[in-house]
């Protein structure tokens, strides 16, 4: 006579790989029944154009240091390979799950259905699922009423720490379990390797000395690389916890002549939860613009632009900076934001193709892609919100202002290494014998930036005046922009609306 199966709870693990600072680990540790971790390679997201190698390398390091850390506890994680419905309903067979454990995953579509999947069959099998928030992301928030105390209350919040040592777990069966390819698990020296471990490492080296440089490198795309905190894939994959980051920031608060660095990280970490509140408010946002009044903007769709949308992928524009960039990601996973904002600029305004046809190769770049950051940045620097003030970038203009010397578009593009850096910039400008004398092998411009950039300047903001993106430039405030806040009402009054001001508000210093 078969054996009654064993009664677990269950912690998924998905963008959060980490032990520290997890709410469900936290909840779930605390529990009578045994446990199980998990994580699931799942194929619908392993074979999504928005991810490449480089991410599930990233996680796999990731789920071997979770590992090494739970060494001390004689257990490690549960990986199976799967669709996740599926996985879960093997693993029932196995042992009756009582409670599963996860963090909300506020990702791309096909994570959502496949959620709201999970909840059904949860339902249908008496399986209690508890689902907690990501930083101070509210699902299913419908404004931005109390958004900045929300955020300040949930980031000075204590830490949620599991109780390891008290918990009693049991393993995933050895025929459920996926074996991770060898290639993912090994580093490649030009990227950042993954794991809560080195998350740890990175935010200590920062304070150690390199960030307090923080505000004057981040616009430059080589200093960056060492004054920016690099914390970003941290977060996007939940080897760190937000919060983790920001009570960090707070205990070096006063620290001398680190005021100027601070201020301007605390913003950046106030912007994370925000573009992802916007995605999660509005998820559609990864197929079509967040301003519907730009749903029939003319972009280009001619058999030229794919052979120009696919020299900007390359890193083959025939600009030096933009094309420094683009190779730099390709090695790398990383560049600063002001250059990501100008590759979006680039490709959507001075090459006219829709944003959509630039954004999942941008994704698999970045080794921090994290969805609603992702969209709500490519929508804005694409001008299509109809809400932020539409940003054109000269890509010669920024080469001469944040690689005046040339060190980062010589490292990149090493075929202009060669040329005198009054040349470097501006190589189109080289006549055809000093491209014999320097053996030059650069293509031409793919366009010319000043005409394209007028094009587009003209073309934009006189369809920003249309009534249809007015009207929805007004849903998009009420929305997705804190009552009475400094950015409301100038954007009201731009767009011609009455300023509304709540009583008693008072200015903060962070961006809604």
């Amino acid at each position: 006579m078969k054996s009654a199966r064993e009664t677990i709870n269950v912690a998924w693990f998905k963008r959060d790989l980490r032990l520290q600072d997890h709410a469900p680990l936290a909840a779930a540790s605390g529990q009578s029944l045994p446990l199980l971790l998990l994580y699931v390679f799942e194929p619908e997201l392993l074979d999504d154009e928005h991810y490449a190698t480089r991410h599930w390398r990233f996680v796999s390091q990731s789920l071997a240091d979770l590992d090494r850390q739970l060494e001390a506890f004689d257990v490690r994680i549960g990986v199976m390979h799967g669709n996740a419905l599926d996985c879960l309903e093997a693993l029932h067979r196995h042992y009756a799950i009582d409670t599963l454990f996860s963090h909300e995953e506020v990702g791309l579509r096909l994570t959502w259905e496949r959620d709201r999947a999970v909840g059904r069959w949860c339902a249908a099998h008496g399986i209690e699922w508890r689902e907690y928030p990501v930083g101070a992301v509210t699902r299913a928030k419908p404004d931005r009423e109390d958004w900045d105390r929300h955020w300040d209350r949930v980031m000075r919040a204590p830490l949620q720490q599991p109780a390891l040592g008290s918990t009693r777990f049991v393993e995933l069966p050895a025929e459920l379990r996926f074996e991770i390819p060898a290639d993912w698990l090994a580093e490649d020296s030009l990227m950042q390797a993954g794991g809560e471990s080195r998350a740890l490492e990175v935010l200590q080296d920062f304070y150690r000395g390199r960030g307090q440089d923080y505000h004057r490198g981040i616009s430059r795309p080589g200093q960056s690389r060492e004054t920016c905190s690099r914390l970003s894939p941290y977060l996007a994959w939940g080897n760190l916890s937000l919060r983790q980051a920001y009570q960090e920031l707070l205990r070096h608060w006063r620290r001398p002549g680190w005021r100027r660095a601070l201020a301007a990280l605390s913003s950046r970490l106030h912007w994370h939860c925000h573009f992802i509140q916007k995605f999660e408010s509005e998820a559609d946002m990864e197929f079509r613009p967040v301003n519907r009044g730009y749903a029939d903007y003319p972009w280009r769709e001619d058999a030229a632009s794919e052979t120009e949308l696919q020299r900007w992928c390359d890193g083959n524009t025939g600009y030096p900076l933009v094309d420094a960039c683009m190779r730099c990601l390709a090695a790398t996973g990383y560049i600063n934001f002001r250059m990501r904002a100008m590759l979006v600029s680039f490709v959507c305004h001075q090459l006219q193709i829709d944003w959509r046809r630039a954004a999942p190769h941008l994704a698999r770049l970045f080794l921090d892609f994290e969805p609603g950051i992702h969209y709500s940045q490519v929508q804005m620097q694409a001008g299509v919100t109809g809400t932020n003030t539409i940003r054109i970038y000269n890509p010669l203009k920024q080469s001469l202002e944040q690689d005046p010397d040339g060190e980062f578009i010589r490292r990149w593009c090493p075929e202009l290494a060669g040329l005198p850096t009054d040349l470097l910039h501006s190589p189109w400008k080289i006549t055809a014998l000093e491209r014999q004398m320097y053996d030059l092998d650069y293509p031409p411009p793919v366009v010319d930036i000043e005409s394209a950039s007028r094009h587009a300047r003209q073309h934009l903001w006189a369809w920003r005046k249309r009534p249809a993106v007015r009207a929805e430039s007004a849903r998009i405030l009420a929305t997705h922009v804190r009552p009475g806040s400094g950015r409301a009402n100038g954007a009201r009054r731009r767009n011609g609306f009455a300023a509304r001001r709540r009583p008693g508000a008072r200015p903060r210093g962070v961006m809604s």
